[in-house]
């Protein structure tokens, strides 16, 4: 069994603050991963995860997901988000982690490049891979060295 940590159950920065919803084990073709609730001044504006580890659907999936829910875009809550779940990917110890998004989701890809993270590449993605589908837009594959 993965050895999840409780010492990053609640990170917070400012008026932001990460609070777990839930530690998933690994699937078959997943990773285990950290799933948070991004709360600022006490308020949920969205959602993100941490998946640890590497494997071949990460690359096109990304190690971070997040979401940041409609009337709070725009803010830089999940560059934000991201930068808190840093000490807990190094913990784990993780030495990079792959970010990526739609070709034409520029929101995502400035959040991302903010980051510091470095394109490695944009591409097709695979039918390999476990969240594909006909007619799937391109990813913008990145890594951030932590």
């Amino acid at each position: 069994m993965f050895p999840f940590t409780g010492h990053f159950d609640k990170m917070g920065e400012g008026p932001m603050t990460l609070q777990i919803t839930e530690k998933v084990p690994a699937g078959p073709d997943g990773l285990p991963f950290y799933y948070y609730d991004i709360l600022v001044g006490g308020q949920p504006v969205g959602k993100i995860s941490l998946r640890i580890g590497a494997n071949f659907h990460t690359y096109y999936n990304g190690n971070i997901g997040y979401e940041v829910n409609e009337p709070y875009r725009g803010r830089g809550y999940a560059r934000a988000a991201c930068r808190l779940l840093l000490p807990l990917a190094r913990h784990h110890d993780m030495a990079s982690l792959y970010l990526a998004c739609a070709e034409s989701n520029i929101a995502s890809y400035r959040t991302i490049e903010g980051l510091g993270a470095e394109l490695v590449e944009i591409c097709e993605v695979p039918r390999e891979y476990f969240a594909w589908r006909e007619g799937m837009e391109r990813q913008r594959v990145y890594r951030l060295a932590l």
